[in-house]
């Protein structure tokens, strides 16, 4: 009798796959329950957007417990690859998508169930806050970074520390979210400096990743929400983010023909929560200062949003039924 351990081969393939799980997708419950909020954000000005907000939630929410559960499942059967993933160059910079899910869920739940939100905002601030400063370290240590490694998903961090605010402020958090944002902001301006250095006098950003150059729009959309919900008020400090963030979406636009030729990866969800936030901002401003035409910018970034994202839905379907992702890189 044969003593080798015996497989069973049809086990195999699906085994494999999930090691090869990336933590990368939490940037698609990202870009989900940055579609709710922009959905909610919109409904003053059009009320049947609030259903359609509610109903978002709920797919956001569970696309995130079954994403969660997945990766759960990595950790436990393959330790080391996501050990592997953590020590990636590129792949680090993702990890605070996972706690930056959590905020954008509390955000979302908080209209509707604010105890329930004030909990999970409170892991969330926790874990984003642990996983920053980890992220930082990893980036200072001994290991040797290449320019090709840095791209606009190292701003990721810096995005989620700014999110800290925008429910944080509103529940009463004042200083943890000044705390957050002061983080956020310092380490958004030397990671664009470097950034823009390795835009402008390096290689070009790989195919593969080309798409999170839209990340750009995030953080000073972002970063807009958090100051206005702590300062209730539209300054010109305000304003100068918000209109960075549509500078950066300008510089974003001129790259769609390059973008319409890439092939599909993970990375192109990297287009959906930046548009919802300059969406978000824009609503927002229109809100606190009376601007109709800020209120059009926002429901015209919302019918793009809603497009973009129905049609990473259905590439990510559709990826996933042909085996092209979770395979190994």
């Amino acid at each position: 009798m044969s003593t080798e351990p015996q497989t069973n081969p049809q086990a195999a393939p699906e085994f494999s796959r999930l090691a090869h799980f990336p933590v990368t997708f939490f940037a698609i419950v990202m870009g989900l329950m940055g579609l709710t909020l922009a959905l909610h954000a919109g409904a003053p000005a059009m009320p049947v957007l609030e259903h359609a907000s509610s109903l978002m939630l709920l797919i956001g929410a569970a696309a995130m417990v079954v994403i969660a559960m997945f990766y759960i499942a990595k950790s436990l059967r393959h330790g080391g690859m996501v050990i592997e993933e953590w020590h990636h160059p590129v792949k680090l910079a993702f990890f605070p998508t996972i706690t930056i899910s959590l905020l954008l869920l509390a955000t979302a739940t908080h209209p509707y169930q604010p105890v329930l939100a004030e909990y999970i905002w409170l892991i969330g601030v926790v874990g984003q806050g642990v996983l920053t400063i980890a992220v930082l370290s990893g980036w200072i240590s001994h290991r040797s970074f290449q320019v090709g490694h840095l791209t606009p998903a190292w701003f990721i961090p810096a995005v989620g520390n700014v999110i800290v605010p925008v429910l944080g402020a509103r529940m009463g958090y004042i200083e943890t979210s000044w705390l957050f944002f002061s983080g956020g902001m310092l380490f958004w301006i030397v990671l664009l400096t470097l950034v823009m250095n390795r835009l402008i006098f390096h290689d070009p950003i790989v195919a593969r990743l080309f798409p999170t150059m839209v990340i750009l729009i995030a953080p000073p959309a972002v970063a807009f929400l958090a100051y206005v919900s702590m300062t209730g008020e539209v300054d010109g400090f305000a304003r100068i983010l918000l209109n960075a963030g549509y500078i950066f979406a300008a510089l974003v636009l001129a790259q769609v023909p390059r973008l319409a030729k890439l092939p599909f990866a993970l990375s192109w969800w990297a287009l959906s929560f930046p548009i919802a936030a300059l969406s978000i901002a824009s609503f927002r401003f229109a809100q606190l200062d009376g601007s109709r035409f800020h209120q059009n910018i926002g429901l015209f970034l919302l019918l793009i949003l809603v497009i973009v994202v129905v049609g990473l839905v259905g590439r990510t379907g559709r990826a996933i039924a042909r085996g092209e992702i979770c395979v190994p890189e």
